[in-house]
């Protein structure tokens, strides 16, 4: 039996719809605070965060957690606690119901951002990711958690899936409002590179740690990677170039003022190469599905009548000033200017 946490939605609601169609599965339990559109599952209510969640996951023998919060307009902090909180809890109910196999979801944002990561980076590589209040903050603890997991509950074996920058329908991140944006950020002196994973092969990538067919620690991607000026080219947007100190120091006054709703260690994952090897997968006969660039097409596609800077999604008329307004740091502050001005009359209303 396989029991998968946030099932009403997101990934989690992908894979229990994947896992009651494929053969050999079993009995597939949805687990969320509400109940899903999912047939030919099992559905169980439940809060994640909740320690009677053990009591729900009687007579399971798998759990796959992928109701983890990574969503643009989340409070960092209100989002750590309960993205912690929450595979916390999974481990710890797990252990006490002696299911046999957790995989957690986290992402390859784990390894950092930065100029001079080799590309792709290997799996093995280890984890430098910002521990501050950034999203990949709260992932390092969960993959911290995962190691603590193992040592003191041997008894059940812990994955960990470390996807590259997710796309599909209804996701809305950070690093997929950065193409809601009139011009692309580039940091001076830096050649980022792209990769994306759909949905869709994350899900058939859960599915194989779930059979047991891969497990430990590993990451699940498109294959290569783009250049920003195949991404350019393709989504027919202009790139502003800034320097890497600048781009920082003012993103990260913008937060403390509460105007960009992540801290500028967000900016590192669209200005510096994380790209990852997916070698575990590879040797295991996997391949993705979708490609770089057919991935950043869905991307593009479902940014259709959204308009953002750093970030902050802001009004179409304040997009369309941004985009005429001139090259380089002008840009930038002019969209700054324009979310300043839309996040000082929602505190007037």
């Amino acid at each position: 039996m396989v029991a998968v946490t946030g099932a009403a939605r997101g990934v989690g609601h992908a894979l229990v719809l994947k896992l009651a169609s494929t053969p050999g599965i079993g009995r597939v339990v949805a687990l969320d605070d509400h109940r899903g559109d999912a047939p030919g599952v099992t559905w169980r209510l439940a809060d994640v965060r909740d320690p009677t969640l053990a009591g729900r996951l009687a007579g399971v023998d798998v759990v796959v957690h992928a109701d983890v919060d990574s969503a643009a307009d989340t409070d960092p902090r209100d989002r750590r606690a309960r993205n912690v909180r929450a595979a916390q809890t999974v481990l710890t109910a797990a252990a006490a119901e002696r299911v046999g196999r957790v995989v957690l979801v986290t992402s390859a944002m784990v390894y950092g951002a930065r100029p001079d990561n080799p590309v792709p980076l290997p799996e093995d590589a280890p984890l430098l990711a910002d521990s501050g209040g950034a999203l990949a903050g709260d992932l390092l603890e969960i993959e911290e958690l995962a190691r603590r997991s193992r040592r003191v509950n041997p008894g059940t074996l812990v994955t960990v899936v470390r996807p590259a920058a997710l796309v599909g329908d209804a996701v809305d991140t950070l690093l997929t409002r950065h193409f809601e944006a009139p011009r692309l950020l580039v940091v001076r002196g830096c050649a980022p590179r792209w990769q994306f994973c759909h949905v869709s092969d994350l899900v058939s990538a859960l599915v194989l740690a779930v059979s047991g067919a891969v497990s430990g620690d590993f990451a699940v991607g498109c294959d290569g990677s783009l250049s920003q000026a195949e991404v350019e080219a393709q989504s027919g947007l202009k790139s502003v170039e800034l320097p890497a100190r600048l781009t920082f120091s003012a993103a990260q006054r913008l937060h403390r003022l509460g105007v960009t709703p992540a801290p500028a260690a967000e900016l590192r994952y669209v200005v510096y190469p994380w790209a990852v090897d997916c070698a575990t997968l590879r040797a295991a006969g996997w391949r993705p599905s979708v490609t770089n660039a057919e991935a950043l097409a869905v991307l593009l596609a479902g940014r259709a009548g959204h308009h953002a800077v750093v970030g902050r999604r802001i009004a179409r008329k304040d997009a369309a000033l941004t985009a005429a307004g001139a090259a380089g740091a002008a840009a930038a502050v002019v969209g700054t200017a324009a979310i300043v001005r839309q996040v000082r009359k929602k505190n007037k209303a």
